[in-house]
């Protein structure tokens, strides 16, 4: 991450609490997952995508784009697909400019900024779970919850751990049938930052707001840093 981290994480904070109080901007509800995100239009490919494949963007007041990762920045919104090359070819073709009808400033490191405000998110997600009793922590505290009457609806698995931990879990939940989703885009150093314990390489968390925006991100930020796919053993 950064050194804006913290500032970003900040500012994605409070676009958070807006968006949790906005009816206007939640997500809607699907019949199948339980989530999922109304279609825009991606400026770089011209797509129509769910909003869980793109990044939004408004424009500020002094005309710089500005990565809005909770998509409730007011004013017209441009979305670009999740990915560092998308918005590459956004800066380099200027089309965020053309998607604003106006002179428009990019920052040269503006995949960066959404890269750290996806990681900030994600990492004040798993802080909320682990304050709030939806987590568990630890390869032990994981593997009893997959043998739970409710196992977790979520892994989050450290993308620096070893494999044995992980292949061992995955196992236990073959074991008893079951098919759960699991992020490895997070470091150890970064899932340990969020819930306040050293060398967190293995968690679950319950079903819930919190696993579905976990997963969102995750599928988002799989475009700008290199990581295991996200997969469901």
């Amino acid at each position: 991450m950064n050194q804006s981290l913290a500032i970003e994480a900040d500012e994605d904070g409070a676009m958070r609490e807006r968006d949790s109080s906005s009816g206007s901007r939640s997500r809607e509800r699907d019949s199948s997952s339980g989530s999922r995100s109304r279609e825009r239009r991606c400026i770089v490919s011209d797509e129509v995508l769910s909003e869980d494949k793109l990044i939004r963007f408004a424009v500020s007041p002094d005309g710089a784009i500005t990565p809005d990762i909770a998509a409730i920045l007011p004013g017209r919104g441009i979305w670009v697909g999740a990915t560092r090359a998308a918005l590459a070819v956004a800066a380099k073709k200027n089309l965020f400019a053309k998607a604003a009808k106006a002179q428009v400033a990019v920052a040269p490191d503006l995949a960066d900024r959404v890269e750290a405000l996806l990681v900030a998110r994600m990492l004040a997600d798993l802080g909320m779970a682990r304050r709030s009793g939806q987590i568990h922590l630890g390869f032990e505290a994981v593997q009893q919850a997959i043998k739970a009457d409710t196992p977790p609806a979520l892994l989050v698995q450290a993308s620096d751990g070893a494999p044995d931990g992980k292949r061992k879990l995955f196992g236990a939940a073959h074991a008893r049938g079951l098919h759960i989703p699991t992020i490895e885009c997070l470091t150890s150093a970064e899932i340990s930052l969020a819930v306040g314990r050293q060398n967190v390489i293995h968690a679950a968390l319950k079903s819930g707001r919190l696993r579905e925006r976990l997963s969102l991100d995750a599928g988002r930020l799989r475009g700008f840093r290199s990581m295991p796919t996200e997969r469901e053993e």
